[in-house]
């Protein structure tokens, strides 16, 4: 258990819904992108940035800062917009999101913006890069080392065999300076994953591979900071926590809906939603307003 008082849980939940609101108008401005999975990881990107990692937006290259290594980075607007409310860069530069000559580019480009660990691309790769980082660790700093190498990982990413040699690395070698997050939301590009590539028992399948595994709801702040904790507690092997999640979590007409993977809102009409001309609008309001709960200072 973390330990958080309700007061820090407020506070997270509060600012995990400004960063829900800056993903959806960062997606409005550039006109593409993915929409579902930001919104999804948002409570965990809050926990981390907020809460979990050692890191100073002022020194960005703080050589004692634990990494962060964002595997399906076409969720970056929810990095983005986490990052910017972290102190980073400015909240305003996420308008310039997608456009041409951005730091914020469609997937993370770290030579674009430094303070980013990896530049991604294709799936499945980000494992072995957080890999990599953990063994170089492991020799600067042994075992006794004080940083953590997260890795973010989405659950349709493993369809790539690519995931499971870097898991199959991890474990021989019982890195447990390396903590995987994986966001268990269910869908993929074109449809539920169990429909697509099974995954499950998907539990099983790590562990047969030699991880620690603990199953979380992602939502829920405890949760996320309490398995965190455990998992930096265990020492004879890597981590990974399965984190259920939502995808489109706040809004509920794209809630599980695998038809919002890849587009913003007001792009286009989806069967059974709202016209694209006022979806924009409702999702706003259903944010500022806590589905409903408070009445919002734009109303």
């Amino acid at each position: 258990m973390s330990h958080l008082s309700d007061l820090k849980i407020e506070e997270l939940a509060l600012t995990a819904n400004k960063i829900r609101q800056s993903i959806i108008e960062s997606l409005v401005v550039a006109g593409s992108g993915h929409t579902a999975g930001p919104l999804g990881m948002a409570d965990i990107f809050t926990a981390l940035f907020f809460e979990i990692l050692k890191h100073d937006p002022a020194r960005p290259d703080w050589p004692e800062r634990d990494r962060l290594v964002l595997s399906n980075g076409h969720i970056c607007p929810v990095l983005y917009a986490t990052m910017a409310h972290r102190g980073y860069f400015p909240v305003v530069e996420l308008n310039t999101l997608r456009k041409f000559g951005s730091r914020l580019q469609g997937h993370p480009h770290r030579e674009y913006l430094p303070m980013l660990e990896t530049s991604s691309g294709p799936l499945g790769s980000g494992l072995s890069q957080a890999v990599g980082m953990a063994l170089a660790d492991r020799i600067d700093g042994g075992v006794s080392s004080a940083r953590n190498i997260f890795a973010l990982l989405s659950d349709g990413e493993h369809d790539c065999g690519q995931m499971w040699e870097a898991a199959m690395l991890a474990g021989k070698n019982k890195l447990q300076n390396l903590v995987a997050i994986v966001d268990r939301n269910n869908i993929q590009i074109d449809g539920f994953t169990e429909d697509i590539m099974p995954l499950e028992p998907l539990r099983a399948k790590w562990e047969a591979f030699n991880w620690h595994v603990q199953e979380i709801d992602g939502h829920n702040f405890e949760q996320i900071v309490g398995a965190v904790n455990t998992a930096k507690a265990v020492f004879e092997k890597p981590s990974v926590i399965i984190a259920h999640t939502i995808p489109g979590k706040g809004v509920s007409f794209v809630e599980r809906d695998f038809r919002w993977h890849g587009d913003p809102l007001g792009k286009k009409d989806i069967p059974g939603d709202p016209p694209k001309e006022d979806q924009v609008r409702i999702a706003l309001e259903e944010l500022r307003t806590l589905g409903g709960k408070i009445k919002s200072e734009h109303q």
